[in-house]
C-alpha cells in the first residue's frame, strides 16, 4: 500500500515537471543578447545621447551661416506736429496731414573672423559626438555582458538542481531502504536518522537552487523586457556548443578596441578645443553687414531701394585681463580629461590581465574537476562496496556521497564557467559584441 502511494505521488511529481516544462522558454545565447540591444533601457538612453549630441553638432554648424532678420512696422499717427526743417523756398503752405507710418527693414550678417571661436566649437560637438557614440558601443558591451552573466548563472543553477535531484532519488531510496533494514533489526537507528537528515539536507539545497533560479530567472526577464512571469530554459546546446577562437594573451587588443578608452580620447581632443574657444576672447570679431529699407511717411518722405552694406568690427578690451582665467580653466579641464584617460589605461591593463588569468584558472579548474570526479566516484564504489561488506560505516558512506555530489556538480558547471570567463576576457578587450555579430542590430 506505502509502495502504491510512493508510485502514484512520482507520477504525480512528474506530471507537474513536464507540465512546468512546457511552458518554458529557450533562447540561445545569441538571441538574448540581441535581444537585450533592441530593448534595454540603458541602450535606448546611450542611443538618445547620441542623438542629441548629434543636434548640438548641427547647431553648432548653423552658428557658422549668415543671420537673416526682417522687420516691418505699420503705424497710424494722431495729431502729429510736423516742423519741416527743410528749405520750402518761402511757401505759406500749411504743414502736410501725417498720419501713416510704414517701415521695413531686410537686415543680414556673416560672421568672417571670431578667434577661430565658430571652428573650434563645431570641432567641440564633432568630438563629443564621437565620444557619445563610442560610449553607445560601450553600453552594449556592458549589457552583453550582464546578459551572459544572468545566461551563464541561470545554467549553472539549473544545471545543479538536476544533479541535486538526481542524488535526491538516491538518498531517498537509501533512506526508505535504512527504514526496512531497522525495522527488522540489521542497521541502527542512528544510522537511519542520519540518512533521513541526508535526504533534508539535499532537500534544502534544492529549495535555495530553486529560489536562487527564481531570482535570477526575473533579473535576465527583466533585462529583456519579456512578461515577469516567463521561464526561461537553457538548454546546454545554447550555451555549451560554440567554438573559441583568437583567445587574447595581453592588453593590446583592449587599447585598440575598448570604447570607453576610444570615448575618453575624443573627450581629450574636444578639451583641447574648448582652450581653443578660451583664447579666442583676445581677438577681435568681424562680420559682414548689409540691409535693406524701405520708408513711407504719408506726405513727407519715401524711401526705396535704400541698401547698405559694410563691416563690423568689435573688440571687448577687458578680455584683454579677464580672459587669463578663462583659458587657466579650459586647460586645467582638459589636464583633467588626460589624468583620467591615463588612470583608465592603467584599469584596462589590469582588468585585461586579471580577465585572463582567471580564463586560465577556469582551464585549470576544469582538469582537475574532471579528475576529482573520477576519484570520487571510484572512491564512492569501494566505500559502497565495503558497505555492503559490513567494512565501513555509515558515516564513511555518506560522506563519499557527498563527495561525489559535490564533484559531480563542480564537473557540470567546469565548461559554463570556462565560457563565462571567455566572455569576460572578450569584454575586458572590447571584443565581446564582435562576436555576437554587432553589425545585425
Amino acid at each position: 500500500m506505502k509502495i502504491s502511494r510512493l508510485l502514484l505521488l512520482g507520477i504525480y511529481i512528474i506530471g507537474i515537471s513536464s507540465a512546468d516544462a512546457q511552458q518554458k522558454t529557450s533562447l540561445t545565447l545569441e538571441q538574448a543578447v540581441q535581444m537585450a540591444w533592441i530593448k534595454s533601457n540603458d541602450v535606448i538612453l546611450g542611443n538618445t545621447k547620441v542623438n542629441t549630441k548629434k543636434y548640438e553638432l548641427q547647431a553648432a554648424k548653423n552658428s557658422q551661416y549668415p543671420d537673416l532678420k526682417i522687420a516691418g512696422q505699420y503705424q497710424r499717427l494722431t495729431k502729429a506736429s510736423i516742423d519741416l526743417k527743410v528749405n520750402q523756398n518761402g511757401s505759406s503752405q500749411a504743414p502736410p496731414i501725417v498720419d501713416r507710418l510704414i517701415l521695413g527693414q531686410v537686415n543680414a550678417s556673416l560672421p568672417v573672423f571670431s578667434g577661430f571661436k565658430i571652428q573650434n566649437s563645431i570641432n567641440v560637438s564633432e568630438n563629443l559626438l564621437q565620444a557619445e557614440s563610442a560610449y553607445a558601443l560601450q553600453t552594449k558591451e556592458e549589457i552583453a555582458l550582464k546578459v551572459i552573466e544572468y545566461y551563464a548563472s541561470l545554467y549553472k543553477a539549473q544545471k545543479t538542481l538536476e544533479i541535486l535531484k538526481e542524488n535526491q532519488k538516491r538518498a531517498q531510496q537509501r533512506a526508505f531502504d535504512f527504514s526496512e533494514l531497522e525495522k527488522n533489526g540489521i542497521i541502527p537507528r542512528n544510522d537511519l536518522l542520519k540518512s533521513q537528515l541526508q535526504v533534508s539536507r539535499v532537500q534544502l539545497s534544492i529549495d535555495e537552487t530553486n529560489n536562487n533560479i527564481k531570482i535570477i530567472n526575473y533579473y535576465l526577464v527583466t533585462l529583456l523586457k519579456l512578461p515577469s512571469d516567463t521561464k526561461l530554459e537553457v538548454r546546454e546546446g545554447d550555451f555549451l556548443n560554440f567554438r573559441m577562437d583568437n583567445i587574447p594573451t595581453d592588453e593590446k587588443p583592449a587599447l585598440e578596441n575598448r570604447k570607453d578608452l576610444e570615448a575618453s580620447k575624443f573627450q581629450e581632443k574636444a578639451s583641447l578645443a574648448n582652450v581653443k574657444i578660451a583664447q579666442s576672447g583676445y581677438y577681435p570679431s568681424i562680420t559682414i553687414i548689409g540691409g535693406y529699407t524701405s520708408l513711407d511717411l504719408k506726405n513727407v518722405i519715401v524711401v526705396q531701394n535704400a541698401m547698405n552694406f559694410g563691416v563690423g568690427v568689435s573688440y571687448d578690451l577687458s578680455n584683454i585681463l579677464k580672459n587669463g582665467n578663462l583659458v587657466k580653466l579650459a586647460e586645467s579641464r582638459s589636464l583633467e580629461v588626460q589624468n583620467s584617460q591615463e588612470i583608465l589605461t592603467d584599469n584596462i591593463k589590469i582588468q585585461v590581465q586579471q580577465a585572463i588569468e582567471n580564463y586560465d584558472l577556469s582551464l585549470r579548474q576544469s582538469q582537475v574537476y574532471i579528475q576529482a570526479f573520477d576519484q570520487a566516484s571510484e572512491n564512492y564504489r569501494i566505500v559502497k562496496n565495503k558497505y555492503d561488506n559490513g567494512l565501513s560505516d555509515t558515516n564513511d558512506l555518506l560522506e563519499a556521497d557527498v563527495d561525489q555530489l559535490s564533484s559531480k556538480i563542480n564537473t557540470a558547471l567546469a565548461k559554463a564557467n570556462i565560457i563565462q570567463k571567455y566572455y569576460e576576457l572578450l569584454s575586458a578587450t572590447g571584443q565581446l559584441s564582435q562576436s555576437f555579430n554587432l553589425s545585425k542590430i
